[in-house]
């Protein structure tokens, strides 16, 4: 075999070999999604003598309103979307009315794709807040009604749902629990499970939560994992199979012009 072949052999192992590993390596982690918080519990498996831990995440429980049109509205009628939601009472003389205007420049920044995010504000004076003030409220930041959903309903669930289900004095471990009144923005995945808490007046922790939103939809169910996902595990050998064709081809290419 004559210099030029080896080269030409070294080229076509190494090449495929190369760009696999480059693509392995910069794959991995390549998009680094927000963490989840709040697990119920860890299953341990056994198989083959090996054992595995399996997080079981807290899912979100699924909780009815009724919005600012009047409309019953509930969780499930996000399904699908990544939801971004606050705590609010419309006759708030401090945050809430800065938070409210944070919250519109995140709708505003997400508006030509309303069916990735759903905001919520939740009312956690919803004596007083009624179908009309939360109209009113919302017409103020010229909300969109669809997209943004300023709701109430009963406090006793409204409360439930902020302390057990989004973990509220968690995230703010100085918020009141007789009142709720928290500056933070949570952010729940499609599928429901708390991926985070922003201070809805902090700028950097905002563009996090820009940032994140898009992000989490990225992300395949494990129950459907993407089919590229599928042929890592043989990429070795398709990278192979590349090579040979190649050496082949240039192979045959040699003896043609031989002949």
């Amino acid at each position: 075999m004559n210099k030029n072949a080896i080269i030409t052999l070294l080229a076509v192992i190494v090449i495929p070999l190369t760009g696999y590993f480059i693509v392995k390596y910069y794959s991995k982690d390549a998009v680094h999604m927000p963490r989840r918080y709040f697990y119920d519990e860890v299953i341990s498996k056994e198989k083959e003598g090996k054992t595995t831990n399996d997080t079981v995440w807290h899912q979100v429980k699924n909780i009815s309103f009724t919005n600012q049109l009047g409309q019953k509205v509930s969780l499930n009628d996000a399904r699908g979307k990544v939801i971004v939601l606050d705590f609010f009472f419309t006759r708030c003389p401090s945050i809430c009315p800065g938070l409210a205007r944070n919250m519109k420049k995140l709708q505003d920044a997400f508006g030509k794709n309303p069916e990735i995010v759903q905001f919520i504000s939740v009312s956690v004076d919803p004596e007083y807040d009624s179908v009309a003030q939360l109209r009113k409220f919302a017409d103020k930041f010229n909300a969109n009604h669809d997209s943004w959903w300023f709701v109430t309903g009963d406090k006793q669930e409204i409360y439930d749902f902020a302390f057990k289900e989004i973990k509220a004095s968690i995230a703010d471990t100085k918020v009141d629990t007789a009142f709720i009144h928290t500056e933070n923005f949570f952010l729940l995945d499609s599928n429901r499970v708390v991926r985070g808490w922003y201070n809805g007046f902090d700028t950097a922790a905002l563009a996090t939560l820009v940032r994140d939103i898009p992000t989490l939809m990225l992300e395949k169910d494990r129950k459907s994992p993407s089919i590229f996902r599928e042929f890592i595990p043989i990429l070795p050998v398709i990278f192979a199979g590349i090579g040979i064709v190649i050496f082949i081809t240039i192979f045959l290419n040699r003896r043609r012009e031989k002949n």
